[in-house]
């Protein structure tokens, strides 16, 4: 029987079937329109360029969550001759290509307030603006904490990424808000520019996070340290449980969107018989199935004391180096 995963296992919270990413991913697509209605209509009255900024990160909101459904469907798509490990890593072009639009979202953002900085405008109808722009922050930060909710549940990268997105949104509007004010109470008009050129740096910021993280996914980036330490617990009590006549070695990992794979050697007595072998080798995977979610595990069963020929070239390469 396979051992039970250890107590302290972070239990998976549950969402309803309807909060999917698909369906969260066409409500993002819905939301986007209507908070590039609203954003724009309070630039028209106000003439913020604050608000023009937050604007158009909106517009960046909608072309991200557009991209982004796209590559959840691919995702999603069944293994194939072409494709026999699936194709999960299409979330991470997503959450890349989501990054790259907000970097040149923030450029132009810090152009325009510069523009403004250099040729400050008072503001007008601030409080329709402020009306305006706390709906859409309203919308966008209900939307975000429901697609992170289930973003954690079905390990989509794609999701996080226009969830954590649509966070930095909330954040900028937040940031336009307090510029927009303090502008018309102080008179100091060249402090809603300003706050503009804060808020561009900040999603600048966000941008490149969210670019580097895709990167390392399609570079296949190993599990997350947490991970990959409940898998080793389990591997020594199963170690620990036979008295050492089985063993685990080169056990390495990678990330592939939703999907988790993890490659090991067990070793066991070469007189077992290969029912038995079968046996523990089922209950180990059933086992780090239970750890590791959406997991996909190799194991490889050897005699003990026999390693591959792999292993047997790369020991006698690092041998040779050592004597030179």
């Amino acid at each position: 029987m396979p051992l039970a995963p250890e107590e302290n296992t972070p239990a998976q919270p549950t969402i309803p079937e309807w909060m999917n990413p698909r369906t969260l991913l066409r409500a993002s697509v819905g939301v986007a329109v209507l908070t590039i209605v609203l954003k724009t209509l309070a630039w028209w009255l106000t003439g913020s360029v604050g608000m023009l900024s937050d604007a158009l990160e909106s517009f960046v909101n909608l072309a991200g969550a557009v991209f982004a459904l796209s590559m959840v469907t691919i995702a999603q798509r069944p293994a194939d001759e072409d494709h026999p490990y699936g194709h999960h890593k299409a979330e991470f072009f997503s959450s890349g290509f989501e990054g790259i639009l907000i970097i040149g979202a923030s450029i132009a953002i810090l152009w325009a307030a510069v523009n403004r900085l250099l040729n400050p405008q008072p503001l007008e109808q601030i409080s329709w603006g402020v009306v305006l722009l706390v709906l859409s922050s309203a919308c966008n930060g209900g939307l975000a904490w429901l697609m992170l909710r289930a973003a954690r549940v079905h390990h989509s990268k794609a999701l996080e990424g226009d969830a954590r997105h649509l966070f930095t949104d909330v954040w900028t509007s937040a940031g336009v808000l307090v510029g927009m004010v303090g502008a018309a109470l102080t008179g100091w008009h060249w402090l809603d520019p300003v706050v503009a050129m804060l808020v561009a740096l900040n999603i600048l910021r966000e941008g490149s996070s969210m670019l580097w993280e895709s990167s390392q996914g399609l570079m296949d980036e190993a599990l997350p340290p947490e991970q990959l330490q409940r898998v080793q617990q389990l591997l020594e009590r199963y170690s620990t449980e036979y008295d050492g006549k089985v063993r685990f070695d080169s056990l390495i990992s990678r990330r592939a969107g939703s999907r988790n794979y993890v490659d090991l050697h067990m070793h066991m007595p070469a007189a077992w018989t290969l029912g038995r072998a079968a046996k523990l080798r089922s209950d180990v995977e059933a086992a780090l199935m239970q750890i590791v979610p959406n997991l996909r595990a190799g194991i490889e069963v050897l005699p003990l004391g026999q390693d591959t020929v792999f292993e047997a070239a790369q020991a006698e390469q690092e041998r040779k180096e050592k004597e030179h």
